[in-house]
């Protein structure tokens, strides 16, 4: 109610002309003069040509019945609002008496007479502006001190189809869009149980976005619940567009390189991590669901190692652990053997790269910095242009800026090749949001191998797994089951056991609800 006080008190300062101000700044309330409520309304929506009032007279037979639809034009389904509540009032005729009996009509005449999945009747003129921006229809009668809220919701949307991020060669196609009605629709398409919760807030001042919490009733730690709805009520913001807003607000160390909650568009995932007792985030707008709490050996994880037999989906994510390592640790080892340790490599291997090094002017770190910083940028001139324009520059860009570099003499062969490999390790990590970790710790990477050589390596590990020690996940520990080492270590950490093993859930879930069978 504050921002309506705050809106009519600005109004009467600036000397509004209505005979009905001094009510309006104090009484927000629904009038029974439908004028009233009309005026109240087209004072808020001052401006906005997209708000419709539409003027609806009924005949009864003894009185003149006054309705009026308030809506906004591109937020409501056209076809819905025309049908079901225009039509039948329009048809509904009181004074023939062949068609209908004689009869006063209400509130509840209207209600039968409208086709629409949802009527809620309020007093409340701060919940009919919110349900108009939401895309609702707001129905006013004469004579009548209460508001219907028809829904109504529509607009143009994107269909569901296949995420474009989280490509998967065996499962299912869907993915989430930016409506969160249609993601939490396809939510309870596969978790047909009663004990699926869903809490729904708002968050922003002006952008009054919905934000919902959604959990397993009975597996979800009520402890971790409470927490994360203590925190997203104390958010404030003036607008929230993407759940990143939301992430940023909730981890518990923003400066870490390390993401301490999972993104995700792929709803068979989502709702594999809520049977497991975690938390969900949907924010309206926004396609990527957030999970909470979550592990660092989660990243490393897919929803094809499950649907795979398990030899495969292992192997995956050996590859996944693999990946990483090359990615953070490919370009600094090869500094540190040119730089200091060339002693660990075969006589002739030192004897080819220092042929080909013989041209180049810069020092090994140089080199590192200067082609890494050039994949960096050609990564991220090929994810801002549109797809396939993207895709060409990427490939031809690294093909001709590579042969270019060594015929120029700026880089080694070698150097072209650790480069490349390293970017590809970068890519096979299944969360996307990992892969920033990976690059931000590259370069301190190179810088400590090319100053201290192995022991640069050694010291800087010590620092990441120490790092990741501290760090932690709405309260979980974020290297566990490995810190601290328990048993679901053997079932699903490095490698993943038998599904017919899953009998019991993580220590994150519900300790009463632990066993799943």
């Amino acid at each position: 109610m504050k921002f309506l006080k705050k809106f009519f008190n600005h109004n009467k300062s600036a000397n509004i002309s209505h005979n009905n101000n001094s009510k309006v700044s104090t009484d927000l309330t629904i009038s029974k003069d439908i004028n009233v409520n009309k005026s109240r309304l087209q004072i808020i929506f001052k401006d906005c040509s997209d708000i419709i009032y539409r003027n609806l007279t009924l005949y009864d037979e003894d009185s003149r019945i006054e309705i009026l639809l308030i809506f906004s034009g591109n937020l409501v389904d056209a076809k819905e609002l025309n049908e079901n509540i225009i039509k039948p009032l329009n048809y509904y005729g009181l004074t023939n008496k062949d068609i209908h009996p004689i009869e006063k009509f209400t509130l509840s005449t209207a209600e039968e007479l409208i086709s629409v999945n949802s009527i809620d009747s309020t007093h409340s003129f701060e919940e009919l502006i919110e349900a108009i921006l939401s895309g609702n229809t707001v129905l006013f009668m004469n004579n009548c001190n209460q508001g219907l809220v028809l829904s109504t919701v529509g607009g143009d949307g994107r269909s569901v189809e296949e995420s474009p991020v989280e490509n998967i060669i065996r499962g299912p196609r869907d993915s989430f869009v930016e409506s969160i009605n249609t993601n939490i629709g396809l939510l309870r398409q596969k978790i047909k149980s009663t004990f699926l919760k869903i809490k729904k807030t708002t968050i922003g001042n002006e952008t009054h976005t919905i934000v919902s919490v959604i959990y397993m009733e009975n597996i979800v730690n009520k402890q971790a619940l409470e927490k994360i709805i203590s925190k997203l009520d104390e958010i404030k913001i003036d607008g929230i567009f993407e759940s990143g807003y939301i992430e940023q607000y909730l981890e518990s160390s923003p400066y870490s390189p390390f993401p301490q909650m999972q993104i995700t568009e792929r709803p068979d995932k989502v709702c594999g991590n809520l049977l497991e007792g975690r938390i969900i985030i949907l924010v309206d707008g926004s396609p990527l669901a957030l999970i909470l709490p979550t592990t660092f050996f989660q990243l490393f994880q897919s929803p094809e190692d499950y649907y795979e037999r398990i030899l495969y989906g292992n192997f995956a994510r050996i590859l996944r652990f693999v990946g990483f390592i090359i990615a953070t640790s490919f370009p600094s080892i090869y500094v540190a053997l040119i730089s200091f340790h060339q002693e660990m490599l075969p006589m002739d291997l030192i004897i080819d790269l220092s042929r080909t090094r013989a041209q180049v002017p810069f020092p090994p770190v140089i080199e590192a910095l200067l082609m890494e910083f050039t994949i960096e940028v050609l990564r991220e001139a090929s994810a801002r242009l549109p797809g396939t324009i993207g895709q060409t520059v990427g490939i031809v860009g690294a093909i001709v800026i590579g042969e270019a570099a060594i015929q120029a003499n700026i880089a080694s062969p070698a150097m072209i090749i650790v480069v490349a490999i390293t970017a590809l390790g970068s890519y096979i990590l299944p969360h996307y949001s990992t892969s920033y970790a990976l690059r931000m710790i590259r370069f301190p990477m190179i810088l400590m191998a090319a100053t201290f050589g192995a022991f640069g390596i050694i010291i800087a590990w010590s620092w990441i797994i120490i790092h990741l020690c501290n760090l932690d996940s709405l309260g979980y520990p974020y290297l566990s089951p490995l810190a601290p080492l328990d048993s679901d270590i053997k079932k699903d950490g490095f490698i993943r056991s038998s599904l017919w093993r899953f009998k019991y859930r993580p220590k994150s879930a519900n300790k009463s609800k632990e066993s799943r069978w």
